[in-house]
């Protein structure tokens, strides 16, 4: 290059690096909206044209700008000053991102507002292209395709057709064997655990409450000793408030029989016959549930039969159906086939023509990655000369910063405690005064530690006092209650009871006799199937 070119790649290169920030908003923009399918490696290409055309276009002018526009790829060029040139863009986004770097008020008196002056000349230029672009699509379609000739070749001797192959048979399916539909061994072994179960768990549902009374009387048949257990605070004071309150109740049934009442004691005894009969109508009442489940399970496998003669129905369409698909699956294949042989011939063809492209733009490619190396170290080399001066400028900062910091200074300071820190605060004060009232507080705050111990120690032996009485108190809570559960004992060995068993509901045996029925049913089906 001559001088003067020179110096022109020099400012731009050194005006792209400045002024990067900016042109990387823009050209990021290019390749998110309108340059989706435009080549990365591309890029350093829009940041110049960016750059010439928001910097340079006074000094450089319409001319000599649109002569580098016109020598570089046409539709490249069209589709990023269509994108750059914008209004709409210049006025919103392009101008508020350029703001962050630079002053709003600066950004559009000397960049907005001169590309929004040049933009009617601009646009010119672009309508320039656009026609150029018009006038190469024409002619590409208006080019003569050339006429293949054939070659010189001995005419092959036809082939002979090719025998089709044969369509192979399906297998014959085997029959369904006669055990899918009859109910396994295991099956017929669980259900009759079942029904065992079931009337064990009956049985004991039946006899539970008379067990459970049977417990209850020998509860109240055990006489009540005075059995050494140690009892912490809490079971003391509870088991004492419940003495009390039955001692409460005691002395209220005592008075109430002294002013006329009655004893309640026929009301009790009336009360435990209701709840026995209570217990034989829940009982009823759960046999009937049983019964009804049990009827709805023998109806529910009525159904399941009949669903599975459906089915059998069903599988034998579906047979029919599956057979027919298959031969029309396989006369299918055969053409599938015919026309894959076809296609594959085609393709043959088509790769010879391919390989000469592809020699031809491996070449080029080989060709631009080399000068673009060339480049790329001239670039590199004076990088590395900056980042060098920097490195130079920034050690010399540091020694200087370290000369200054080795500079002997006066670390000692003479302290009194006796004077306050002058900070103008009313509660200021000296750090004897403070030692002083810090003792003083410790002080106080000791006594007053002693004092609540003191009190801690006499509650403590007001509550030990109050559980010693209460003990006292359940002892002999506890001898009366043996010598009253003893003459219970011998009250209730003189009466005999005597129940009777309850006869069954009539709703019960209406649901044995429906069970028994369809139980018949279910086996002659089954038979059948």
């Amino acid at each position: 290059l001559n001088v003067t070119d020179e110096n022109f790649v020099m400012e731009t290169l050194a005006g792209c690096i400045e002024y990067k920030s900016l042109l990387d908003v823009v050209v990021n923009a290019f390749y998110v909206r309108d340059g989706k399918y435009c080549l990365f490696s591309e890029r350093n290409l829009y940041v110049v044209i960016c750059y010439l055309a928001t910097f340079q276009l006074e000094e450089l002018g319409l001319q000599h700008f649109s002569r580098i526009v016109k020598s570089l790829d046409t539709a490249k060029m069209h589709k990023f000053l269509r994108f750059f040139f914008n209004t709409l863009n210049l006025n919103t986004w392009i101008k508020d991102e350029w703001s962050h770097f630079y002053d709003s008020l600066y950004v559009k008196e000397n960049w907005i507002d001169p590309l929004l002056r040049w933009q009617p000349k601009v646009q010119q230029v672009i309508e320039q292209l656009t026609d150029k672009l018009n006038n190469c699509s024409t002619i590409v379609k208006t080019s003569t395709v050339t006429q293949p000739k054939e070659f010189n070749l001995t005419v092959p001797k036809p082939r002979a057709i090719p025998v089709p192959l044969p369509i192979p048979a399906l297998e014959k399916s085997q029959p369904v064997p006669p055990s899918t539909y009859k109910t396994p061994k295991e099956k017929k072994q669980l259900e009759e655990i079942k029904i065992q179960n079931r009337r064990k768990a009956e049985v004991s549902v039946l006899y539970s409450y008379v067990s459970l009374s049977s417990k209850l009387l020998v509860l109240e048949y055990v006489p009540i000793d005075n059995i050494p257990i140690k009892l912490n605070a809490a079971a003391i004071l509870r088991e004492g408030a419940l003495y009390q309150r039955k001692m409460e109740q005691e002395l209220k049934r005592v008075e109430n029989l002294l002013r006329g009442a009655r004893d309640p004691s026929e009301f009790l005894e009336w009360q435990k016959q209701m709840r026995g009969k209570d217990m034989e109508e829940q009982l009823a009442e759960i046999e009937c549930k049983r019964l009804q489940g049990k009827l709805s399970h023998e109806e529910a496998v009525l159904a399941h039969q009949n669903v599975i003669q459906e089915n059998k129905k069903k599988a034998d369409l579906m047979r029919e159906e599956k057979a027919e698909l298959m031969h029309q699956y396989a006369e299918k294949r055969l053409q599938e086939q015919k026309e894959m042989r076809e296609l594959v011939e085609q393709v043959v063809e088509g790769h010879k023509n391919a390989k000469q492209a592809k020699l031809k733009l491996q070449k080029y490619k080989q060709q631009i990655v080399q000068e673009v190396c060339e480049e790329n170290r001239e670039l590199l080399r004076q990088a590395l000369e900056e980042e060098e001066e920097k490195l130079r400028k920034r050690y010399e900062l540091i020694q200087q910063i370290r000369a200054i910091e080795s500079l002997p200074s006066l670390k000692n300071k003479f302290v009194d405690l006796t004077e306050t820190g002058g900070h103008g605060l009313i509660c200021e004060m000296s750090i004897v005064e403070l030692r002083e009232r810090l003792a003083l507080l410790r002080e106080t705050q000791k006594a007053a530690e002693e004092e609540k111990r003191d009190q801690i120690i006499q509650e403590k032996q007001a509550k030990e006092q109050l559980l010693l009485d209460k003990l006292d108190q359940i002892s002999l809570f506890r001898a009366e209650l043996g010598r009253a559960a003893a003459l219970k004992q011998e009250d209730k060995k003189r009466k005999s009871q005597s129940g009777e068993r309850p006869v069954k509901d009539e709703r019960i045996l209406n649901l044995q006799q429906k069970i028994m029925e369809k139980t018949m049913e279910r086996k002659k089906q089954a038979e059948l199937l």
